[in-house]
């Protein structure tokens, strides 16, 4: 459930919210998208200060884990409130350090306690139904193809992809130059099928979207793609290739990093690869590496045969 259908026609501002989200933008290099999820989780909270008569200025720890359990008495979950409290996080220990505030009333407040969910992962056998379902013989079949094969040769988010432009391909290299959260840059490998798809689309497909944009991906108007197009699109494609379980907009990136993870790759490796700044974002996928040491260690230690090896110190009987 989301607060934001909760908005008044004109919702509340602040002088110092404004120039929060100023420094979103200027400091942080924060996608538009980002800084709506900002400024609409910090007015929700304008909106239940403003009905309870409290102000900014003497917002307390005590408002905060207020506002918390009014989130969870509307049915926000956790992973919900979490989001909530690291915006106003984020947002009060800016006016902290500007000087608005003595300190940060959320900096003792803890994060509600995260179920730990394992991504939703396709099997091989599914991704390579998903990705020969786009009809190559048209234009628009052959661009999603390429952008399915992206996603899933160099583990982008769809936000990184819709934002590829021609500049940020290397084919001699097989490269891309990706800009992830925070405008971060990171090069990625990809494979050598999905260079080609990309080489041909941008040499003999491209040009039929007749581009206006320097994008890489099109619309039938020649402008760069929306994330939402690409998600309609990847739904589309797994219905009709009769993948069973649930899309998200991640499954292909976390596909990426749990075959990855299964072929023997190293976490930190794979750190790299996703972009991710902390490895704990990573750490989700170690449920993956798990199993693969326990069969290693299970087919390679001298103790692990059927009869526990072939030594004679069997255990003593007391």
């Amino acid at each position: 459930m989301s607060t934001e259908k909760d908005l008044p026609a004109s919702p509340p501002t602040h002088p110092w919210v404004d120039r929060y989200l100023e420094h979103l933008i200027v400091a942080k290099g924060l996608s538009e998208h980002s800084l709506d999820a900002y400024s609409t989780d910090i007015t929700s909270f304008l909106i239940f200060l403003n009905s309870h008569d409290g102000r900014l200025e003497s917002v307390t720890d005590d408002t905060l884990f207020l506002y918390l359990m009014h989130l969870r008495a509307r049915g926000l979950a956790s992973r919900s409130l979490a989001r909530h409290l690291s915006a106003l996080r984020g947002f009060f220990a800016f006016a902290a350090d500007e000087a608005w505030l003595p300190g940060s009333p959320a900096a003792l407040i803890e994060n509600p306690k995260l179920p730990r969910l394992l991504p939703d992962v396709l099997s091989r056998e599914d991704v390579a139904r998903l990705l020969a379902a786009p009809d190559t013989a048209k234009p628009k079949g052959y661009r999603d193809r390429t952008m399915l094969e992206l996603l899933y040769a160099a583990g982008l988010r769809v936000s990184e992809l819709v934002g590829l432009t021609l500049g940020d391909f290397d084919a001699q290299a097989g490269l891309l130059r990706v800009f992830g959260k925070g405008a971060k840059e990171r090069l990625t490998p990809i494979h050598d099928l999905a260079r080609e798809f990309l080489s041909t689309y941008i040499a003999t497909v491209r040009g039929a979207f007749h581009p206006r944009e320097q994008f890489l991906f099109l619309n039938r108007s020649g402008k760069g793609l929306s994330r939402q197009t690409v998600w309609k699109d990847i739904k589309h494609y797994a219905l009709a290739a009769g993948v069973p379980q649930r899309i998200s907009p991640h499954s292909l990136r976390h596909s990426f990093a749990t075959h990855l993870l299964e072929g023997g790759a190293d976490l930190r490796t794979v750190q790299m690869l996703l972009g991710h700044a902390d490895i704990s974002a990573t750490e989700i996928y170690t449920h993956v590496q798990a199993g693969r040491l326990l069969a290693v260690h299970r087919a390679h230690h001298p103790r692990s045969g059927p009869a526990g090896g072939t030594g004679s110190d069997e255990p003593r009987q007391s």
